[in-house]
């Protein structure tokens, strides 16, 4: 794929102005489609947007052909605007979460960091199109009949995306090394250049990456994925869960939130002044997905809300996005959710029902999941998963067969489980078998050449 039709430069938004230009003969050679140079190693297979213009979901394709799925919100108010991206950290997931559509893929592989921020990139160039064509981006059928200097205003921030969220496709810190390596490059002055408090990770709750990454990048935001507020509750929709108790992730979380802060009271302890003062520079969340059962009763509020006591943690309560998943599971209603709202409220916390944006277009929480593209060229479809194209081998087979790709066993699913997801380092077991056998081979070598020896030793 070529590149000239792409902008080289953002000569709308501000936020890079003191970024040095390349040279005039550089960009003349980038230009040249005779050169076949590209700047990137992906590309956007399709971008459908929603009807109200808010939200663009991206299909991304991969060099190797696997694709990943990332979300452009554009949030529009009286006092400004910016654009939140979604991005997606691996290809599948391990988790296996029975309401997330992304959890019946399994797990196919982990992004490296360039391929993390080149979601950035094509993000950045839909944006920059976008105000280039002096087209009121796609957020004018959001916004209401305003004065022309107010719309003028709203739409200031669409040009730049200004927050990212790791809540994309994968489990985040399963695949550590690359995401801590992109979120250095967005926050690297030199690069993106985003506000720490911009960047957001969210995990399941792989408890022992959590205080890794307080120790190595405590400066970015951290969102657990809960979904329940017990042990017992959240196993039987999360089966990850097993491996870590609540407690445990609430405390790191906990740990994460105030890395920052120098304890003032001689007991070890922070006050509330230390705790709402550390809340205002970092924020650390909880997303509570409602569905209608154990986790959305009564109950369950008063047990989120005494986990949440005295932490100021901040709690996202998430409807329901309807997918295709096995269970047949739906969200409570608006009144429920604002008297578990109020309830959770209660013990101190700052509770909020999230907006659902881009549900249109499978590009709301929950709902990522690779499509593949219609064989017809006229119509791109937004399919199921057993149109992935991740695996051609299997998809023939499937085809053959007449067997989707969304046809992983129980054993496949524990397995992935087993090798993403363990106490130790997220997939030590794998390799207990390989050095069983090289320490076998090498003990046969060693006897070997001491019997060897010890024969020489003899006719001497």
């Amino acid at each position: 794929p070529g590149h000239s039709d792409l902008p080289q430069r953002n000569p709308v938004s501000k936020k890079n102005k003191n970024i040095r230009h390349l040279p005039r003969a550089f960009l003349k050679f980038l230009a040249d489609p005779d050169n076949d140079f590209v700047t990137t190693t992906s590309t956007v297979h399709f971008a459908p947007t929603s009807k109200d213009g808010s939200t663009t979901k991206m299909a991304v394709k991969l060099q190797d052909d696997h694709m990943v799925e990332s979300v452009l919100m554009r949030h529009v108010s009286p006092s400004g605007s910016r654009v939140t991206l979604c991005v997606s950290s691996q290809v599948g997931c391990a988790m296996g979460c029975g309401f997330c559509a992304t959890g019946t893929m399994g797990i196919r592989g982990n992004l490296v960091a360039g391929e993390i921020l080149e979601q950035l990139v094509h993000a950045g160039r839909i944006l920059a199109k976008e105000s280039q064509a002096n087209v009121p981006s796609s957020a004018e059928n959001m916004t209401t009949v305003v004065r022309n200097s107010q719309k003028k205003k709203n739409e200031r921030g669409l040009d730049f995306v200004r927050n990212v969220v790791f809540m994309g496709m994968g489990e985040p810190l399963n695949n550590y090394k690359n995401v801590i390596e992109a979120c250095r490059g967005m926050i690297d002055r030199r690069r993106w250049n985003l506000a720490h408090g911009r960047v957001t990770v969210s995990t399941v709750g792989v408890t022992p990456k959590m205080r890794q990454l307080t120790k190595e990048l405590p400066e970015v935001n951290l969102a657990l994925s809960l979904h329940a507020p017990t042990q017992s509750k959240r196993v039987a929709i999360v089966p990850a869960a097993k491996m870590y108790p609540i407690d445990d992730m609430i405390e790191a979380l906990d740990e994460h939130m105030m890395a920052l802060t120098k304890k003032k009271q001689g007991d070890g302890y922070f006050g509330l002044e230390e705790r709402k003062s550390a809340s205002k520079r970092k924020r650390a969340m909880l997303e509570y997905v409602m569905l209608n059962g154990d986790t959305s009763t009564i109950e369950s509020a008063h047990q989120l809300g005494k986990l949440c006591e005295n932490r100021q943690l901040v709690v996202n309560l998430i409807p329901y996005n309807q997918t295709d998943v096995k269970d047949k599971l739906s969200c409570p209603s608006e009144e429920h959710m604002k008297e578990f709202q109020n309830i959770v409220t209660s013990y101190g916390a700052s509770c909020y029902i999230r907006r659902t944006m881009g549900a249109d277009i499978a590009g709301a929480c929950g709902q990522l999941v690779v499509q593949k593209e219609k064989l017809s060229q006229s119509e791109v479809g937004i399919g199921d998963i057993e149109d992935s194209p991740f695996n051609k081998k299997a998809a023939r087979k499937n085809e053959n067969n007449g067997k989707d790709d969304r046809s992983l066993t129980n054993k496949t699913k524990e397995k992935n489980l087993e090798e993403y997801v363990s106490p130790s380092d997220g997939g030590f077991e794998q390799w207990v078998k390989p050095l069983a056998y090289a320490t076998v081979v090498t003990s046969s070598c060693f006897a070997f050449s001491l019997a060897l020896l010890l024969s020489r030793r003899r006719r001497i």
